[in-house]
């Protein structure tokens, strides 16, 4: 199962390599606030073994969306959880500029008349 969320990134932590039974390994962490909610939420997200740029394409402040998985595992009798980011993409621009009308072209409003004597409930 996958997952998406969007947020600003807030910090990206440093490169960590290391060498197992399969080769040689890499991951980096970074964490985004997302503003989905009244109170946002910081989450920490893990890049394994980066194979398109992503490590080098994610910096602080940048909006990003971020395609993810949750995977959990046993150790000693203790659960531990990881978020395992697979795509990172830059945010859409235009969710920030919803209300904004493209370049050259005014909003308008026309007032709306309503007759208060009518009788009949029917908006139309």
């Amino acid at each position: 199962m996958s997952f998406k969320t969007t947020g600003k990134v807030l910090q990206v932590l440093p490169e960590i390599t290391g060498t197992s039974a399969r080769g040689e390994w890499k991951k980096q962490d970074f964490v985004i606030e997302t503003g989905e909610d009244q109170y946002p939420k910081k989450i920490c997200f893990t890049l394994f073994n980066d194979k398109n740029g992503t490590f080098d394409k994610v910096k602080p402040g940048m909006e990003v969306e971020v395609s993810f998985s949750i995977e959990s595992r046993e150790y000693n009798e203790k659960w531990f959880s990881n978020i395992n980011a697979f795509r990172v993409d830059l945010a859409a621009q235009g969710a920030s500029t919803v209300n904004t009308p493209p370049s050259g072209q005014e909003f308008t409003s026309t007032p709306l008349s309503v007759d208060l004597d009518d009788k009949d409930d029917l908006p139309f």
